[in-house]
């Protein structure tokens, strides 16, 4: 395009040449109009290629005022273009007006409840799902678990709780079965250890005393445990069974309103914390829950990806058939984008000026040209023309005022 605006110069240049020899000829009126078209043609020419090139360099590398503009203004074009973009595209009226426009809460739920979608949204959060405990270190997950379990447990008073439960559990008599557990269980150890309940009470006795007295003592105690443990198994109403429950109810009083027993609540309650075993407990709970989720996250048949899945798509349905939901979900959306604009605006809009900034003047003045050349080269040829018919025309006119 430079070689065909360039040639219509010379063109233009060559006519007007042969057009003023032939009117110094004495070729006729004609050489005049000629040359007359022919010489507005060059200036049109000449003026354009000078603006043209003018925005992209120097002409004739010249230091002439407002020219290279494109090189010299390159900072303030990428200023004012992210300028521009910040004021019209990233306005927070702006956006939620796109938004709002595109109904996107409909659409989303008419994606989600046709067929396949969920299951590729599964699919897909599985997968990141795996990808993030892939990436996370177990040790820094545990320190993490363990360290907010236990601040947790430890901000937390339990004894109140505890009490509020066990007056509760006594109220209703959820605690008889207990009873009734120990007691079968005690009963059938002592059946089962008779000998070793006689031998331990056969050594706490005097040494002076014989030793067939001993036994019988020993036999006695036996007996005596047996019939005490067989009527608190066998009695619903024994009075052993009554002082467990005047007890129990009496210590779930105290766990609420007993500050020294809440004392000592609070206090075991740390030592348990503090306890290697239970530390070790917590920090094994991390390995367990993750095996747990990579193995129902891997199987397409598991409960969590099938429970994800209905869920998707019961969701997806409702949205695509719910205007307040709709709308519902359109609005926080808008207020994300608007939320991120507002804050992010100058980030972003400095992100398109600092890029150009970047720029070598010269390679962006080449890249910009060779974009927008073409039409640019349209305008010298352009100005030949119309310059040539401009200054036929002036002739023209000039010629028939007698000129």
């Amino acid at each position: 395009m430079k070689t065909i605006a360039t040639g219509l110069l010379a063109f233009a240049t060559l006519v007007f040449a042969l057009a003023t020899w032939a009117k110094a000829a004495g070729a006729g009126p004609w050489a005049g109009y000629v040359a007359a078209a022919a010489e507005a043609g060059m200036v049109g020419a000449l003026a354009d290629w000078f603006a043209v090139t003018a925005l992209f360099r120097r002409p004739f590398g010249l230091p002439i005022p407002h020219t290279a503009i494109i090189p010299t203004k390159k900072d303030a074009f990428g200023r004012s273009l992210g300028d521009f973009v910040g004021e019209n595209f990233l306005s927070g009226h702006v956006v939620r007006g796109r938004l709002a426009a595109l109904g996107i809460g409909r659409r989303l739920g008419e994606w989600l409840a046709a067929p396949g979608s969920a299951e590729r949204v599964t699919k897909e959060a599985s997968a990141a799902l795996r990808g993030l405990l892939a990436v996370l270190r177990d040790d820094d997950v545990r320190a993490v678990v363990a360290e907010a379990v236990t601040r947790r447990a430890a901000a937390t008073s339990v004894a109140e709780p505890m009490g509020r439960m066990l007056g509760k559990v006594v109220a209703d008599g959820g605690h008889h079965g207990v009873v009734d557990l120990v007691a079968v269980r005690a009963h059938g150890w002592l059946t089962t250890n008779h000998e070793e309940v006689v031998q331990k009470v056969t050594q706490k006795t005097p040494g002076w005393t014989p030793r067939f007295i001993d036994h019988q003592v020993g036999e006695r105690v036996y007996k005596e445990l047996m019939r005490f443990v067989t009527e608190i198994r066998d009695d619903p109403d024994h009075p052993a069974r009554g002082a467990i429950d005047n007890f129990l109810a009496d210590f779930a009083t105290e766990l609420q309103t007993d500050p020294e027993t809440i004392a000592r609540v609070e206090r075991a309650k740390g030592e348990l914390l503090a306890r290697p075993e239970v530390q070790d407990l917590i920090n094994s709970t991390w390995a367990a829950v993750r095996t747990l989720v990579m193995g129902a996250a891997e199987d397409e048949d598991s409960e969590l990806r099938r429970r994800i899945r209905d869920g998707v798509r019961r969701f997806g349905e409702r949205l695509a058939t719910d205007p307040k939901l709709q709308a519902k979900v359109d609005g926080w959306l808008q207020d994300a984008a608007q939320y991120l604009v507002d804050t992010y605006r100058t980030e972003i809009t400095s992100l398109i000026s600092e890029t150009v900034a970047g720029w070598d003047a010269d390679d962006a003045s080449r890249k910009i040209e060779a974009n927008v050349g073409r039409d640019l080269q349209f305008i010298r040829i352009n100005g030949t023309v119309v310059g040539a018919l401009a200054g036929l025309l002036i002739h023209t006119v000039a010629v028939a005022l007698g000129g």
